[in-house]
């Protein structure tokens, strides 16, 4: 059976549904196809820097999402080896030259109040993609129950694993030798915690607790590993008992965040990049297909920016497609495949360099604060805490800009 549909996005994640209503608040409908039978909100939660709240308002959910989560109002870097604060940096969102909003958000929420703001039907849920054929000025969407759909545009917002990636060339993004735990607390009474962000380092461990409101709290937990942490990924309790045996010299409050955590709110997994260089070389889109968020650009995640870096994503590649896709009244075949193309390649060549960026302080910050040598541990605790932060600041500081170029 086949089904025609203009711009085909294959996954309902941040990248997809924040593309997908870009695309709607310009007057142009989509489909979104997503494996699961539901929104997958696998993760928890993810820092939501000032670039990301640009993003959000851009496509209308700023407001919204606000209310329901606290702003943060600092962060604090402390040596788990000496138990003693490194660096500290208090932030305002109301001095708006100088100032960084910054909020924990849910997963869950995020993808709910994007995929309420959508068109009802825009996503398909149960519908696996499998491969991509070539007709025409179309592209044949092949999906797991056998069906068909023909696209205009076809998006890949399909996570790390991406076959969209793999069709462009991509290769597998590569393992970093580290893997991330990571949890979220509820506290039926309230937390207690000040709103700011708590970083730890030492031993060749990073973790970090983070409120999300007044009775949650995300936390994760990154360390050295092997390949062979399958036995540890079926097993919470295990997850839960590295995590309190490598902690070091942390505040009492804040260890019994990671204490009290469910096993059922604890999840691993290997932490995985996209190499720079295949970011400056490779077909971030080619004819009438293109990819965004993890599928694009997987990095670590120690600039807490992966997240922040796909709304961008989905905010940049709308304006681009709108731009490229309006009065397209009496427009051709022809012209329209090239106006789509013309349109995918303005998108690529405004996030190459963004994600080229990112990708590489990410790696670069990740493996300074998770050193354990001697020379690097004082360095990372006398000498680079300002210097650390203020690379993880600076990226913030980056907008997407407006749904609209007018």
């Amino acid at each position: 059976m086949e089904a025609v549909a203009d711009i085909v996005i294959v996954g309902a994640g941040i990248a997809g549904l924040t593309t997908a209503l870009g695309l709607h608040r310009c007057g142009i409908r989509s489909l979104v196809l997503e494996s699961s039978d539901g929104l997958r909100t696998t993760g928890f939660a993810f820092t939501t820097w000032t670039n990301a709240w640009r993003a959000l308002d851009a496509v209308g959910i700023g407001a919204p999402l606000r209310p329901q989560h606290c702003q943060l109002f600092g962060l604090q870097t402390t040596s788990t080896i000496s138990g003693l604060s490194t660096a500290e940096r208090n932030f305002d969102a109301t001095e708006t030259q100088r100032g960084h909003e910054f909020r924990c958000v849910q997963r869950r929420t995020l993808l709910e109040t994007l995929a309420n703001e959508l068109p009802s039907g825009t996503i398909r849920y149960s519908s696996k993609f499998v491969s991509i054929e070539e007709s025409g000025y179309l592209k044949l969407v092949h999906l797991s129950d056998g069906s068909i759909l023909k696209a205009k545009v076809l998006i890949g917002c399909d996570g790390v694993n991406s076959a969209v990636a793999t069709w462009l060339g991509f290769k597998k993004p590569a393992f970093v030798g580290r893997s991330a735990i990571r949890g979220c607390v509820y506290y039926e009474h309230g937390h207690g915690f000040e709103p700011k962000l708590l970083l730890y380092f030492g031993e060749g461990v990073r973790s970090g607790v983070i409120p999300c409101d007044d009775k949650s709290i995300y936390w994760f937990f990154t360390f050295s590993s092997s390949r062979k942490n399958e036995e540890m990924e079926e097993s919470p309790a295990k997850m839960k008992q590295l995590v309190l045996g490598k902690l070091g010299k942390i505040p009492d409050n804040v260890r019994a965040v990671f204490e009290k955590t469910e096993l059922d709110n604890i999840i691993l997994s290997p932490l995985r990049f996209r190499p720079p260089w295949d970011i400056l070389w490779g077909n971030i889109s080619k004819t009438n297909v293109c990819v965004a968020g993890d599928a694009f650009h997987p990095m670590t995640p120690d600039l807490g920016q992966g997240g922040c870096a796909a709304l961008e994503d989905g905010v940049v590649l709308a304006r681009c497609l709108g731009e490229a896709l309006r009065e397209k009244q009496g427009m051709g075949s022809e012209e329209e495949y090239k106006r789509i193309e013309m349109g995918l390649q303005s998108y690529a060549k405004e996030r190459r360099w963004r994600a080229f960026e990112l990708i590489s302080t990410a790696y670069m910050v990740g493996y300074i604060q998770q050193s354990n040598g001697m020379v690097l541990n004082f360095l990372r605790d006398r000498v680079l805490p300002s210097f650390l932060a203020r690379q993880l600041l600076k990226m913030t500081s980056y907008d997407c800009g407006k749904l609209s170029a007018s």
